[in-house]
């Protein structure tokens, strides 16, 4: 059986690696992959002072970028959540492995999996409540990231964020941060 994973695995990683490639490569396709083109940016930080009150929020401007940044910070989210997936589903069918460590590799798998279902219906539960272009939310279990798109945040819309972000992680540090639109 620990063959077939393995196949399964290495199939997987194989195929994952060849879509990457292609997106990368391809011409026309320049919004998928992100391109350094050799500017530098600058962020700006700005700390919202009623949003202080609620706890630990800074709000930054992420200067104007592709659309696809957004794009290319969850793809490499999902990337590094699927590699350590994989590392812990090859804990749980090890053989020498104790029953303890593979209970606790089972129990890693069932965070990383809750916290992408959380972020993915904050995400869309705060892009109804404002209909912004796109928003990306973060969790590194100790602080949660909303990177909104919209020209500029309002601190109303920063507080009623990270009461979204509390309602859904509990009582969490939340950086709420903004991308401008292009146009």
């Amino acid at each position: 059986m620990l063959k077939k994973q393995t196949v399964w695995l290495l199939t997987m990683l194989s195929l994952m690696v060849v879509l990457s490639v292609y997106y990368i490569l391809s011409p026309g396709n320049n919004d998928l992959a992100y391109i350094d083109d050799g500017k530098k940016t600058e962020n700006k930080e700005t700390t919202v002072d009623s949003a202080a009150e609620e706890g630990d929020a800074t709000v930054e401007d992420i200067s104007p970028g592709k659309d696809e940044l957004f794009t290319t910070l969850r793809m490499d989210l999902d990337d590094d959540r699927s590699r350590a997936i994989a590392r812990l589903k090859e804990v749980v069918a090890a053989s020498e492995v104790s029953t303890e460590e593979k209970n606790k590799a089972l129990d890693d798998i069932t965070e990383i999996e809750q916290t992408t279902t959380k972020e993915t219906t904050l995400e869309k539960t705060i892009i109804a409540a404002n209909e912004y272009e796109d928003v990306l939310v973060r969790s590194n279990g100790e602080k949660v990231h909303v990177h909104v798109k919209i020209d500029k945040l309002t601190n109303e819309e920063v507080v009623q964020i990270m009461q979204m972000v509390r309602d859904e992680f509990g009582d969490v540090k939340v950086d709420v941060n903004y991308q401008q639109t292009e146009g």
